[in-house]
């Protein structure tokens, strides 16, 4: 009786690899009752590489093999076979010519996956020989990764357990979007797109509509990555859906719309930041993620030096004065100052805010939302919180000349007062606040200290390694860099997602306003000759000095030092 092609395949093994008939047959068993290919039940038992079969496959079938590594797909192919039923039956097309279709599989054997190819395609099926390694990842390279997805399909496996809207809010119009954003799939698409944020220690959410469907994008350590898209479809639902958790208007969409809700998380509360800005293609929504418990680990905690550390302690230990931080926006001015103000929050001391919006929620402070179209300005409320006997004074933002004025005049009449600008460095923020009108003189006696701040990626600790590091590259920081100095990077790993980089500590310029400093700013010096005698006379760290403190002490790379500074 003749042998089945099988079964040659077995005996060529067998003599290949010089293995025990029982082997074989014990490999054999396991296919049979686990239902896996005859390829995966091999692999599992140790007797053959991928390889090694496919050279058997190959001798013995006469099919040709294919290395889908060095191999270019036509995408128009996709639409021949699509990306579902290729996942499905470990195949990949190759080329298509005439009537007929080359695809390429791991398993010759799976007849039946040939034949359903066949009357789903309508077309002949040629078959070339892979591995099933290969034609996985040719399939993720081929399709992309799986992001236009059902809501039904992407929720159907997974549960928001943990997660729940604190004092959320219903409303009782808008009747289609209402009842759709309601629904299972899209109450749990949000929670999903939310929880998988937290996860991956995102500080912002991007829903972002296109013509075609809706994007979802993380900023992890200060970076976007695109995510998964939403069905255009479920657009208006999910909109509403984080309108009705933001308690905001579902039935307005011409004007932007700020709110804000409150999650529980595995029983820690975390804080959501709303904003919707009407686009071409409907309403964008960016929610900023707030984990007040970033507030509480300290200045040292956020990847400051022990030095500057006991500068900003020697600061806030006046009992009046100005203390300003600067830097763009997204550089963790808010967080720096928070994590101050939560230091100092003591039973004994008043301490009021004056945001827009309000960040954190902060037991014990006494917090002022800024509305400017009911007349509730900085200027204003800040000039109303000065009649409420305030200890500590913190403003969002010093954004015109009359902030400014009343917040430099509080700090003279006894208050300890904080804010932020927006300048490139710390020496800038004097000229700036006299540029905006106020008098030379008060600046110079009310400001204590300015620091400027940028947010850096740190190495991810579980891929460090040490890095050689060209000397070209480092001929004009020669001088900066200690002896016996050793570099590292991130080789990348699953921790930090083949990035190199996980997590983001601040870089500071600190400078402390003295009595020359003030006597200079009078005189109508510039930003440029206080910043030189601060450097020169005071030995004053410049952004790009301290973030290669960083860099030569193996916290960071030269690539992100130059990323997030310059040099002086």
């Amino acid at each position: 009786m003749a042998k089945t092609l099988k079964e040659k395949i077995l005996d060529s093994l067998i003599e290949l690899k010089s293995l025990k008939k029982e082997d074989v047959d014990s490999a054999v068993t396991l296919q049979k009752s686990k239902g896996i290919s005859l390829e995966k039940a091999l692999i599992e038992k140790g007797l053959v590489t991928e390889q090694e079969f496919l050279i058997l496959l190959v001798k013995e079938l006469n099919i040709p093999p294919i290395n889908l590594a060095k191999y270019k797909i036509d995408p128009g192919l996709q639409q021949v076979i699509p990306e579902r039923i290729s996942r499905q039956y470990h195949v990949i097309p190759i080329s298509e010519l005439g009537h007929t279709i080359t695809i390429a599989v791991s398993d010759p054997f799976n007849i039946f996956a040939i034949d359903d190819l066949k009357s789903i395609t309508g077309r002949d099926i040629d078959v070339t020989i892979s591995t099933e390694t290969e034609i996985l990842q040719a399939i993720d390279n081929f399709y992309g990764t799986k992001k236009d997805v059902n809501v039904a399909d992407v929720t159907k496996d997974i549960t928001a357990d943990g997660l729940e809207v604190i004092g959320e809010q219903q409303s009782e119009s808008a009747e289609v979007s209402l009842e759709e954003s309601e629904q299972a799939p899209i109450v749990k698409m949000v929670d999903l797109v939310i929880k998988e944020a937290l996860r991956q220690r995102a500080s912002d959410i991007h829903i972002e509509p296109t013509p075609d469907n809706m994007r979802v994008r993380y900023r992890v350590d200060g970076i976007l990555n695109d995510i998964l898209n939403i069905p255009k479809a479920n657009q208006n639902a999910v909109i509403v859906r984080i309108k009705i958790m933001s308690r905001l208007d579902i039935t307005e969409t011409r004007i932007p719309q700020d709110g804000r809700f409150k999650m529980r998380v595995a029983n820690k509360e975390v804080d959501f930041r709303v904003s919707l800005l009407p686009t071409t293609f409907g309403q964008k929504i960016v929610m900023r993620i707030l984990d007040k418990s970033s507030l509480s680990i300290g200045l040292e905690g956020l990847g400051f030096f022990p030095d500057s550390v006991e500068h900003f302690k020697e600061a806030i230990a006046k009992p009046f004065g100005m203390i300003l931080i600067t830097g763009p926006t997204g550089s963790g001015k808010s967080t720096t100052l928070y994590s101050i103000v939560n230091k100092l929050n003591t039973v004994d001391r008043n301490i009021v805010t004056v945001e827009d919006p309000v960040e954190y929620l902060v037991e014990g402070l006494t917090q002022v939302h800024v509305r400017a179209d009911i007349g509730l300005t900085f200027s204003s409320g800040l000039r109303s919180l000065l009649r409420q006997s305030p200890d500590i004074i913190m403003v969002g933002e010093i954004r015109d000349s009359e902030t400014a004025d009343i917040a430099i005049k509080a700090s003279l009449t006894g208050q300890l007062v904080f804010s932020t600008l927006h300048t490139n460095d710390a020496p800038g923020a004097l000229t700036r606040l006299v540029d905006m009108g106020v008098e030379p003189f008060l600046v110079a006696s009310s400001l204590v200290m300015v620091c400027a701040q940028r947010l850096c990626r740190k190495i991810c600790s579980k891929c460090k390694e040490p890095v050689n590091i060209p000397d070209s590259a480092l001929k004009s920081f020669k001088h900066k860099i200690p002896k016996d100095a050793v570099f590292y990077h991130g080789k990348g790993c699953d921790n930090c997602k083949k990035t190199g980089y996980r997590g983001r500590m601040g870089v500071l310029e600190m400078f402390a306003v003295d009595d020359p400093v003030r006597e200079m700013l009078v005189k109508g010096c510039s930003s440029g000759e206080i910043k030189d005698y601060a450097v020169k006379e005071k030995g004053m760290l410049t952004l790009f000095d301290d973030a290669f403190r960083k860099f030569t002490s193996g916290m960071t790379t030269l690539e992100e030092v130059l990323r997030v500074t310059s040099e002086e």
